[in-house]
């Protein structure tokens, strides 16, 4: 894989990352910032655990490049350091504790680069109770609430998969928070440790639902908002085939397009009315049943009801819009979302599949003006 060192490659061109091998949030924050074009070389352990699939399909290791160390070699942790001694940015997801035992924490990666923004990915964060103890994505966001509020009001929680903890929770601030102080070094030379928990990430995606709860204005059970489902104007309803379609008619203005080309303006109940929103449900969700998905996105279709097929994850990249954009791309054989967002000046590619372990040792070596990684590698 060529070394990412050039504008077209994206805003992160001459950024230089060492990711310590782990799986989910921290590896996916580590590719966000391969696609946004950094310099990303991920340390793999002889034998180490991925995603427990052929690593040519793991995404998540696209754009990077892969070395392996043995951390638990004796010379395993200066081999790592010589790496940090050159890189902006560290992403490690290890339990509290364990870096340090490694000889790679904060202490001594800072003793050899300063300036080094050091990201930590846990789900629990680095301090407090549950700290040292494992877990995983709906643990985490089970103790923030926020699983709490997702699913039907007479059933149990549902999950998210793994998108809301980990990824949006976890991937994405820790992003943030290591490109905010990666800005601050560069201004001061001074480096320092970006504590993100998926605990205190989840939290604070639900800063706008706290306030209307404070306000009043949004009850704390499932089903019962505006939001979550309770509403029957935004919400997903079975069609004649067994298929979904989504609304999201919230604004009046939308609303009345929707019911109209629904075909239920004439007798579907006053919206605002919420002790009938019941039988507003019930009228949709009759309507629907009529039709096949195919046959009410043609209906919908260009439209303001704010109505959309709820499409599976094969389906998705060949929508006219999403295949328009390009929000999918294909690369090695395997169609993918594309690089997000996007930048005008500095476009972000896949560049090159995920890194197989090991495979780019010796190029990273001499790139990056460092000893060899391995011991037979003179």
């Amino acid at each position: 894989m060529a070394v990412p060192g050039t504008a077209e490659h994206g805003p992160l061109a001459g950024v230089r990352v060492v990711e310590l091998a782990g799986i989910g949030p921290g590896p996916f924050a580590a590719m966000l910032l391969a696609d946004l074009g950094a310099d990303v070389v991920r340390v793999d352990r002889p034998g180490g655990a991925g995603l427990a699939i052929d690593p040519r399909f793991d995404i998540t290791n696209r754009n990077k490049r892969s070395v392996v160390i043995d951390l638990k070699a004796p010379d395993g942790a200066s081999r790592v350091l010589d790496l940090v001694e050159r890189a902006d940015i560290l992403v490690e997801g290890y339990r509290p504790g364990v870096a340090e035992r490694l000889g790679v924490g904060p202490e001594s990666c800072h003793a050899r680069n300063p300036g080094l923004v050091y990201g930590r990915m846990t789900g629990w964060g680095q301090d407090g109770p549950l700290a040292p103890r494992a877990g995983h994505d709906i643990a985490y966001i089970a103790l923030t609430g926020t699983l709490g509020m997702i699913g039907k009001p007479d059933e149990p929680p549902t999950v998210p998969a793994n998108l809301v903890g980990d990824y949006a929770g976890g991937s994405l601030y820790l992003v943030v928070g290591v490109l905010a102080a990666l800005h601050h070094a560069r201004a001061t030379g001074a480096g320092q440790v970006v504590d993100a928990a998926i605990v205190d990430g989840t939290s604070h995606l639900t800063a706008m639902i706290h306030g209307m709860v404070a306000a009043g204005g949004w009850q704390d059970r499932r089903g019962a908002n505006l939001l979550d489902g309770g509403c029957p104007f935004y919400g997903t309803y079975e069609t004649a085939d067994g298929q979904y379609m989504a609304v999201g008619a919230l604004e009046q203005q939308f609303y009345d397009e929707f019911v109209d080309l629904l075909g239920i303006a004439d007798q579907a109940p006053d919206r605002k009315d919420v002790t009938r929103w019941g039988e507003l449900r019930e009228s949709v969700a009759a309507r629907f049943r009529t039709r096949t998905r195919e046959e009410w996105t043609a209906v919908f279709d260009g439209s303001d009801a704010c109505v959309a097929p709820v499409l599976s994850l094969r389906e998705a990249p060949t929508h006219p819009h999403l295949a328009a954009r390009g929000t999918f791309t294909d690369h090695g054989g395997i169609t993918q979302p594309a690089p997000a967002p996007r930048f005008s000046r500095t476009p972000t590619s896949v560049r090159g599949g995920p890194a197989q372990p090991g495979a780019d040792t010796a190029d990273v070596a001499r790139d990056w003006d460092v000893p060899p990684l391995m011991k037979d590698a003179d």
